[in-house]
């Protein structure tokens, strides 16, 4: 009986999303208005945003130095790992939902749940710690007028929480939510120009830079740093090559914001040719933006020296420039809005598919007809990151706005795997018995080219042993410096191993043969990079501070709360599944009376 329940239990948990194009008056509940300039541009906006005029000289000062150019390209080679998956993935199922709708197509509901509810934290923390930084921004520049009357008057005494309640992010998340529950095409058209004024100013940044630009500020001699300055060595890597992999780790969030791009197919024009394009033209635009704010930055002045919370204001008003010093606020004002319309857009469209699917409640599907967007689910994203964004302060939610992301990453390259050797050879019929699965099959050494049952399970099993082994590789190299002696040995003894598991994992699933599929978009080098993507994601979660782990772990349980009482019992695919069972049991009654 146990056993049953288990297995039913089971069946449940893993059940799958089955994709089909909608045709008729359902395929055009959303309008499909977007097109690749739209969806680069939101993309752009979402990725690039702030970051550009503040993470280049934070990671400067004190971790890459000069080199922080490199830390950049090499965090973009990570994030292109992640966004190539995804881009493979928006070619196959062109739907509203991002990550949450491929992993319900490709793993199953339970991981898909899992997944959908953490993208809506990531976005939700987005939002709430970028309309933040907007206020603080705005405020300092204004002298801290809510600043000082908030804390006279309304003090929040509370160390979890913020010292006073931030209006102004309200205000500001609320506009924004407004706009976006408008309408798509409104609120891609300011997102357009607010993008559109935020690269005129980094190319404005880049070209006053390159004027201002002095080379020898990349070779600093140790001896020219003050005394009491944290400069390192001196030099283009004042702080080695550790510093430059250590800034590319920190750079890696400059680059979140992409699969905002992945969660519009239901809006956009040829959603499987226009979002891979748009994903990968998104990357290539920030990469460019990022590196070359950074050479302009510490070529213009010494990096020891950089401002971490506003480097390009600061050196525009110590070269005596205070027209492009108040010109670069403007655009990080316009970076700000346009972030901010990125981490909200995505929002009530996870919401949508997956309360569609009947994992949330159902109400938070509906479309209004005069907008054709979910209009109760905007004003309600908006409320929550709102709320957020007024009782915490700007620090406590930038720890939170990762780890959604970062998780939603990996499963997507997992996917990838999964999808790629699946068996889709229904023609071949496949014997039982688990004894077949010999060392030749796992080796293939017949060569074998066609996939079937035999090799989608060894692969399964292989992409299993892989993930399992990075995420123990992971934890031993972020505790391996903590750690001494016999301690240390024993970390390094379990690190090497797992590199040569992980080194012969990828090498037996590249034996294997890939299903043969037509798509507009594909990774590249399968399996090498969804298993580096893997591995990188994994790695950037574990550096993660365990304070982030428990509030990560708090709001999983919650969601877990809501699947097990409402969303087993509410599924889609699970009320058709007892649907189908009760037409087959009449006709099996039918049959034999």
């Amino acid at each position: 009986m146990t056993g049953s329940w288990t297995k039913s239990l089971y069946q449940k948990l893993s059940r799958k999303k089955t994709y089909v194009e909608e045709v008729g008056v359902e395929k055009d509940k959303f309008k499909r208005v977007l097109n690749v300039v739209d969806l680069t541009a939101l993309g752009t906006g979402s990725t690039l945003g702030l970051w550009c005029y503040v993470l280049a000289g934070t990671v400067a000062k004190s971790v890459a130095g000069p080199a922080v150019v490199l830390s950049f390209i090499l965090a973009a080679t990570v994030s292109s790992f992640s966004g190539v998956c995804y881009a493979e993935f928006a070619s196959r199922v062109p739907k509203a939902g991002s990550a949450y709708v491929y992993s319900y197509v490709a793993v199953g509901e339970f991981i898909a749940f899992v997944i959908g509810w953490n993208l809506l934290l990531e976005h939700t923390i987005g939002t709430a710690a970028v309309a933040k930084a907007m206020s603080n921004y705005l405020d300092s520049l204004l002298g801290d007028p809510q600043k000082r009357f908030m804390k006279k008057n309304f003090p929040i005494h509370m160390d979890f929480l913020g010292e006073y309640p931030d209006v102004a992010s309200f205000l500001f998340i609320m506009s924004i939510a407004l706009v976006v529950a408008w309408g798509v095409r409104k609120s891609s058209t300011l997102n357009n120009l607010f993008t559109t004024l935020n690269l005129v100013t980094v190319c404005t940044v880049i070209v006053s830079g390159f004027y201002f630009a002095n080379l020898s500020n990349w070779f600093i001699d140790k001896n020219d740093i003050p005394p009491g300055v944290n400069g390192g060595n001196g030099g283009f890597l004042p702080f080695g090559w550790t510093g430059m992999i250590a800034g590319a780790a920190r750079c890696f969030y400059g680059f979140i914001g992409f699969d905002s791009i992945a969660s519009t197919g239901e809006e956009t024009k040829n959603p499987k040719r226009t979002i891979p394009l748009a994903i990968v033209l998104t990357l290539f635009n920030v990469t460019v933006a990022y590196s070359s704010v950074a050479s302009v930055l510490t070529l213009m002045w010494p990096y020891y020296d950089q401002d971490p919370n506003a480097p390009l204001p600061v050196i525009y008003e110590n070269l005596g420039m205070p027209v492009l010093k108040y010109l670069v606020t403007c655009g990080a004002v316009f970076a700000l809005f346009t972030t901010l319309i990125g981490c909200l857009f995505p929002i009530p469209r996870i919401l949508y598919a997956m309360s569609s699917d009947g994992l949330l409640f159902s109400f938070l599907a509906t479309i209004n007809e005069k907008t054709k967007t979910p209009f109760i689910a905007s004003i309600i994203c908006g409320v929550c990151a709102g709320l957020l964004s007024t009782i915490f302060n700007l620090e406590q939610l930038v720890d939170m706005a990762s780890i959604g992301t970062l998780q939603s990453y990996m499963i997507v390259s997992v996917c990838v795997l999964i999808l790629r050797y699946r068996n889709t050879n229904l023609y071949i019929r496949d014997s039982d018995g688990l004894e077949e699965y010999t060392i030749a099959m796992w080796l293939n050494v017949s060569n074998a080219n066609v996939t079937n049952r035999e090799t989608q399970y060894v692969s399964r099993v292989l992409i299993t042993i892989f993930t399992f082994t990075a995420g123990i590789f992971c934890i031993c190299v972020v505790n391996w410096d903590s750690h001494q002696g016999t301690a240390q040995l024993i970390l390094g003894f379990i690190i090497c191993l797992s590199i040569i598991i992980l080194l012969v994992g990828m090498l037996m699933l590249n034996r294997i043969p890939q299903a043969i599929e037509t798509l507009p978009f594909k990774v590249p080098f399968v399996p090498f990079v969804p298993c580096l993507s893997i591995v990188l994601n994994l790695y950037l979660m574990m550096v993660l501070n365990f304070k982030t782990w428990i509030r990560f772990s708090v709001w999983l349980v919650v969601g877990l709360l809501i699947y097990g009482f409402y969303g087993l019992k509410h599924s889609i695919e699970g009320v058709q599944e007892q649907t189908t069972k009760v037409e087959e049991g009449r006709n099996e009654q039918k049959t034999s009376n």
